[in-house]
This record gives structure tokens, sequence and C-alpha cells, in this order.
């Protein structure tokens, strides 16, 4: 193996986090502010990229921060390595409600394809790179845009979903259609592209979009019940207006509510 061996345990069932075990020397990178705690002796370093065996010398690590930059992620990672003569223990946390999936890239067959956010750690040697979509049509209507993060290596990297997790072993051949921002990652053997809903009903009054995925086995793929894009929605159309005024769920039954309670602003 080129990766680092760590082991771990997922913690929590709506916020989860994952405890992971280092020996001496060994060394898990992570993406900024996902950090929750740490044992004494374990040394935080800032590195460009993320730190793989398949970066070479200076322009080598500002190629694969400049790919993370593509992905909206930072151009900085942090790398925990356990300087204990024992081993140690450092814990990172999902930064909404969801779940943590475990990944064995050996068992992926050396690549994984996920969404740009969904990254959360993994044991150094693990490549983090960009996966270009090669369809137009994809990059523009697939709700992951023409970018989507790869995860390269033979080692265990993290990721997290929103909501439920949803797990399906597509057999070859077998279709499933998800809504675009659903998908939290996939096997490279799966086919990815999108198609679009049809029926002018379904396209102006529907409210799910004018596509969605589909995804073709054979492969592995995990779905997400709550996309944070979906979460984000919902608090900024509860957020208050700027008159200071919560937006109530339907114009009249809100005007009606706030004359109940003495609120007569509309």
């Amino acid at each position: 193996m080129t990766a680092h061996e760590i082991d771990y345990e997922i913690f929590g069932e709506e916020m989860q986090y994952v405890e992971i075990e280092l020996d001496p020397q060994e060394i898990v990178i992570a993406e900024a502010g996902s950090f929750m705690m740490m044992e004494n002796g374990i040394q935080m370093q800032t590195i460009f990229g993320d730190g793989s065996q398949q970066q070479s010398g200076f322009m080598g690590k500002l190629l694969s921060a400049g790919k993370r930059m593509l992905t909206g992620e930072s151009l900085f990672m942090t790398a925990y390595q356990n300087q204990n003569m024992r081993k140690s223990k450092v814990s990172f946390a999902s930064p909404y409600p969801g779940k943590i999936i475990a990944l064995d890239l050996s068992q992926q067959n050396g690549k994984f394809i996920c969404q740009k956010d969904a990254f959360l750690c993994a044991a150094k040697g693990v490549a983090v790179g960009i996966e270009f979509s090669r369809k137009l049509g994809r990059g523009l209507f697939g709700g992951e845009g023409f970018i989507m993060q790869k995860l390269e290596g033979d080692g265990m990297a993290f990721v997290h979903a929103g909501g439920t997790l949803a797990k399906r072993e597509l057999a070859a051949g077998e279709i499933l259609k998800v809504d675009t921002g659903c998908i939290v990652g996939f096997s490279q053997t799966v086919h990815y592209d999108i198609e679009f809903i049809g029926g002018i009903k379904n396209s102006i009054f529907g409210g799910e979009g004018l596509f969605f995925a589909t995804l073709q086995g054979p492969g592995t793929v995990y779905i997400q019940s709550l996309p944070f894009s979906r979460l984000a929605d919902r608090i900024i159309a509860s957020a208050p207006r700027s008159g200071g005024s919560n937006r109530e769920e339907g114009s009249l039954l809100g005007g009606l509510g706030n004359l109940l309670d003495g609120d007569n602003r509309f």
C-alpha cells in the first residue's frame, strides 16, 4: 500500500464524527474546518494540496492546490501526524446533519467520484483531485457542474452525505434516476449522465427542475436525502426580511397570523 493504514470508528447518528487512530508517525489529511479534537502529541501542519505521493516538488503541489480551487475548496489542507510513541486519536466532524461514509479505495479499484464538497478526511497517500465532465449537457444541467472530486489511491477516505444515506449496488445495465443534487458519489464503473424530465406541465409546474441524473451500473452509488443546497434554500427562505418581519408559509395565512399576533406589517 502507498497510503497510510489507519483505524477508525464513526460515532453518532444525525451529527456524526469519525475518530481516527494513528500509529506512531502515521498521518491523516483533512479539509480545513472539519477538525473536532485530538490527543496530545499529534502535530498539525498546513500543506499545499493533499500531500499525496503523486505530487513532485513545488510545482506539483501548486498544481494540486490549483485543482482544489476549481472544486471550490481551499488551496490548503491540514495534515495531522502522530508524534507519540504510542497510538493516538484525532477526530473530525460532519459539517451538517447527515452520515459519514468510510471508503476503502482499494475496494473501489483505486478511484471514487464524489460531489465537490463531500470529502472530509483521508489517510495520507490518498490523492484528492478533480473529475471533469466530458459532456456539455451534464456540466450545464447536472447539478454538480463540470467538475466533481475524485479520490484516488489504496487507503481509507471519508466523505459526508446530508440527511439519510441510501446505498445502491447497481447491476450491469441497471439504471437509477436521481435528483441531481442528491448524488453523493459513485464508483468509477458507473456511467453518469443527465436526462430531460419532459412534458410541459412537469417542466413548468413540477417544482423538481428540468433534469434528473441517470446512473447506470455496474457499481456502487451513494444517495443523500438532504443536499446542503436544499437545506440552505430552506434556511434562506425562512430568514427574516430586511424590515424585521418573518417570512411566513403562504402570504394569506401568514398575514392572518400576523394580525392575530398583533403584527400589522405585511
